[in-house]
């Protein structure tokens, strides 16, 4: 329902934390190594403990699996190997006797090639379907112009039946839409609404700021008819009800994301921005180019990004999904001595912040990246086509592995821990991919069983937001006068301050912030904590924590 206070509207996915789960890897219920929607049933129950309201499940609907789940043949239909529409529908009412909403995945800036609409668009130039994509003529030979697929190579695929190419920004067997074509739309309207009428509580749009592309201009993202294409799809199926929407958009600022999100739009709830997770890459360089992350530029983009929206749009959180790496081994410590400490470190941070947070499947128990040693160990396509491409150009090998174990999406995608049982207690069977060798000192069982475990952390963080609205809606403030790899900010509201303070450093730091008044309460820490002399504090490696003050001066 949606309630009113001196914010204005509140809707429930403003309160909640959502959870994302990879269908493939979450828990295999028949043995064939994949995961599936009745496994994903089986362990509701487990994520009902956790608190979560909402889950956002990646794409389930039928697919030749080139790019696992997101080259879709049929929007209508469940992948043979997650079950049947039979199984969706137990999920969504499942979920619902949990008080915990699905929110699927639209992947609609393409389909697979093994889609109708594309089989009967490739059979000539005349065909009913032929402007359901993006066809052109070559260009002296060769293709129409330089634009570039994420997963390498040209975005151009010819194809020698009609003597012309089509348009695919991801792989060539996810032939891109042509948005302008109003029947395309309509079509995509259609599905929207037949799965709002299935019962589900939202869409996370993959790379929708794409849908607006102008090809012949060059212009993939933020096209000049992308918002005229968001504000007719919420008239015609969600912006009558109390849906979650959330874009993927690569290439949002803030003024852009207000655009999205602005209420007064019609457009989606929130965006997820990505100006964060580019921090650890050299600059006008590709991802897998490696930096250090700078903590003194991490504050400053998360800041920005707190204050920028205002009362014109939402901020969604996260550290990790299905393409990132591993946030514990990204930009924490994965060894045994700060693992736990560290994974901790960055829950507090994120959560205490104003916005919607997304907990990627296996975050909340600290999972880690799962290094390999050779290409014929890695499944993802883009891993793999970065690999041969650079390869070519003459990059060392053992460079090229270095990047695909610090940036590559298998990091993400390795089966989850359950148990210290064979496969983690993901599959009785042989697995799809790889599960990390640390799966017995890191899993579920062991997090449940230790009341300080990562997963408790994480229970609690969920649980302070859904009963402060300091969390929800507190202004935010960050706090300047600090070492540099110490992040801290105030959040307040009404006659109520909290302050947050994580320290991004294997090293020891000092604090002193007695402006900011006293310690009335510890809320959260990730070390033993009763008290914080805030003249003096000795920050220990990884340590975060956040208080609740009294009697601050300069504020």
């Amino acid at each position: 329902m949606k309630k009113e206070n001196s914010q204005g509207s509140i809707h429930w996915w403003q309160t909640v934390a959502v959870y994302q789960i990879y269908p493939r890897s979450f828990q295999d219920s028949n043995g064939d190594g994949i995961g599936d929607l009745q496994g994903i049933i089986s362990r509701l129950d487990y994520l009902q403990d956790l608190g979560i309201g909402a889950i956002w499940l990646s794409p389930v609907y039928k697919s030749p699996n080139d790019d696992n789940g997101y080259d879709i043949s049929d929007y209508e239909d469940i992948m043979t190997e997650f079950g049947t529409m039979g199984d969706m529908e137990e999920l969504i009412a499942e979920a619902k006797k949990r008080q915990i909403k699905i929110v699927m995945d639209l992947v609609v800036n393409h389909t697979s090639d093994e889609h109708q609409w594309f089989i009967e668009s490739r059979k000539s130039k005349d065909n009913d379907y032929r402007d359901y994509y993006i066809w052109r003529d070559p260009v002296d030979g060769h293709e129409p112009n330089d634009l570039r697929s994420t997963f390498g190579g040209s975005a151009w695929q010819f194809d020698s039946v009609s003597g012309q190419y089509y348009l695919h920004l991801f792989s060539k067997k996810q032939p891109d839409l042509n948005w302008e074509n109003l029947k395309v739309r309509e079509q995509v309207w259609d599905m929207m609404n037949f799965w709002i009428d299935k019962g589900v509580g939202g869409f996370r749009m993959d790379v929708i700021d794409l849908i607006g592309k102008e090809p012949d201009k060059g212009i993939t993202g933020n096209g000049p008819k992308l918002h005229d294409y968001l504000q007719e799809m919420n008239k015609q199926t969600f912006g009558d009800k109390e849906l979650l929407t959330v874009g993927e958009t690569w290439g949002a600022t803030p003024e852009i994301a207000k655009q999205y999100s602005d209420p007064s739009r019609h457009e989606l709830s929130m965006v997820f921005q990505f100006e964060h997770c580019g921090l650890d890459q050299q600059p006008d360089k590709d991802k897998w180019d490696l930096q250090a992350l700078s903590v003194p530029a991490l504050k400053q983009v998360l800041s920005k990004w707190q204050t920028a929206l205002g009362d014109k749009g939402w901020n969604s959180l996260f550290w990790n999904n299905h393409d990132l790496p591993r946030i514990v081994s990204r930009w924490g410590d994965d060894g045994p001595k700060y693992h736990d400490v560290s994974a901790k470190m960055f829950a507090i941070l994120l959560h205490l912040m104003k916005g919607t947070p997304y907990v990627y499947q296996g975050e909340e128990i600290g999972m880690t990246n799962c290094p390999v040693q050779g290409i014929d160990e890695v499944n993802d396509i883009e891993s793999i086509n970065m690999y041969h491409e650079r390869l070519d150009l003459g990059y060392p090998k053992e460079q090229i592995i270095q990047s695909i174990n610090a940036k590559g999406r298998d990091n993400a995608r390795t089966p989850m821990q359950w148990n210290d049982s064979p496969h983690a207690g993901f599959t009785t069977g042989t697995p799809w991919l790889h599960v990390n060798p640390n799966y017995k000192t890191i899993n579920v069982e062991q997090n449940l069983k230790d009341p300080d475990s990562i997963f408790h952390t994480y229970k609690k963080l969920i649980r302070l937001r859904l009963e402060n609205p300091l969390v929800v809606w507190g202004e935010y403030t960050l706090i300047e006068d600090t070492p540099e790899n110490v992040f801290a900010y105030v959040r307040s509201y009404a006659d109520e301050k909290w302050l947050i303070v994580a320290n991004f450093d294997h090293q020891k730091n000092t604090l002193a912030l007695s402006d900011y008044g006293m310690q009335d309460d510890v809320l959260i820490s990730n070390y033993p904590l009763s008290r914080v002399d805030l003249n003096h504090y000795e920050l220990k490696p990884y340590e975060a924590f956040a208080i609740k003050l009294k009697g601050a001066r300069n504020q």
